[in-house]
């Protein structure tokens, strides 16, 4: 079942993004059945269709064949006066979280927030939002998890947000502290997306068409200069100038920013689905600092050529590139092009092949 349908199934291409307002958690959910719609298309089923479906879903049998997930990172302070930026990578993170179901092998969580205003709504982020994602897991098997994973993430980074916002106010002054956040999380053979402003990740997939590798983009940003994140800013009584909310803020969803809560800025974040295929090689986390530099291509050719295997099919891969390398690499490179800003990259290598244990 696709939950989500914004981004190429297996044999797919890449799609266009789906233009999502982000006004309300209603309008999120428009491709998801609400429980009370789900309860009664149940109740309406044959007893005999009933029990053959409930069948079928214990004795399913769970997914083989998971691909291995090893991230790695680089990070500069570039010009700034500190560094801001915090990242997350637990391979493991299925370790971490008490009672999964065993049709759920494995959970990776991987994440990027590029703080502004200061270090504690980045550091704090860091430190729990996967916390509080642990705690709100959906119960119950696959099913069960895929179908309140999103409700789930909308929910976590809520509760990140909420939290930060109660540490700042506690303080004379309060803290202005705000970060977008990019977060990947991984279950089994397939990745749940979602981000707040202006930081990206991408997906290097070989496409069998151009028959090399290309970038998949796996998250939107959230720019103020966007209609519809203009519209809710100025329906909440703020406004856009020179691309920036009330002339200050860069980006339209954030966690933190407490001062500008009440003009429109919110944290409800996108939640993108994709499956992993065996024509993936890596994902790649960033936050601003890179992108405003290189584009999403010019990345994925950046890291093909320092792997000395561009345009190879991935069947032809075997040993595991030197990614922090690559990751210092291209961090070195954005601040050489006068990114000035602090600069993290999170690359995950995707391999065939059941993880350690």
């Amino acid at each position: 079942m696709d939950l989500f349908g914004d981004l190429p199934e297996p044999t797919g291409e890449i799609l266009k993004h789906s233009n999502t307002n982000g006004s309300s958690v209603d309008g999120l959910f428009g491709d998801l059945p609400s429980p009370s719609s789900t309860k009664k298309m149940t109740e309406n089923l044959p007893a005999k269709r009933k029990i053959q479906d409930e069948e079928k879903q214990e004795t399913k049998k769970p997914a083989l064949g998971l691909y291995q997930l090893h991230g790695y990172y680089y990070a500069r302070k570039g010009e700034r006066e500190m560094m801001q930026d915090a990242h997350v990578i637990n391979d493991a993170f299925h370790k971490t979280v008490a009672n999964l179901h065993p049709s759920i092998h494995r959970l990776a969580y991987y994440a990027v927030f590029d703080g502004h205003g200061g270090v504690r709504a980045s550091q704090f982020s860091a430190a729990q939002l996967h916390q509080y994602l642990t705690a709100k897991l959906p119960k119950g098997d696959l099913a069960q998890v895929e179908k309140e994973i999103k409700r789930c993430l909308i929910e976590t980074f809520k509760k990140t947000d909420e939290e930060f916002l109660k540490e700042a106010s506690k303080h004379k002054p309060s803290w202005k502290d705000g970060t977008t956040a990019i977060t990947v999380l991984a279950i089994n053979n397939t990745l749940y997306i979602a981000n707040l402003g202006d930081s990206k990740a991408i997906l290097c997939r070989y496409s069998e068409q151009n028959m090399r590798y290309i970038a998949v983009p796996l998250s939107k940003d959230h720019s103020p200069t966007d209609y519809e994140e203009r519209m809710r800013i100025q329906k909440a009584g703020g406004y856009v100038k020179d691309g920036r909310v009330l002339g200050v803020l860069e980006v339209s969803r954030s966690i933190g920013d407490g001062q500008f809560k009440t003009t429109g800025v919110i944290s409800l974040p996108d939640v993108r689905r994709c499956q992993l295929t065996d024509n993936d090689r890596f994902l790649l986390l960033a936050c601003d600092g890179l992108w405003k530099v290189f584009t999403s291509d010019e990345v994925v050719q950046k890291i093909q050529a320092n792997i000395h295997n561009d345009g190879a099919a991935p069947k032809e891969k075997q040993v595991v590139p030197n990614y922090e390398g690559i990751c210092g690499k291209l961090v070195n490179e954005a601040l050489r092009k006068l990114s000035g800003d602090n600069v993290t990259v999170v690359i995950v290598d995707i391999q065939k092949g059941e993880p350690n244990q």
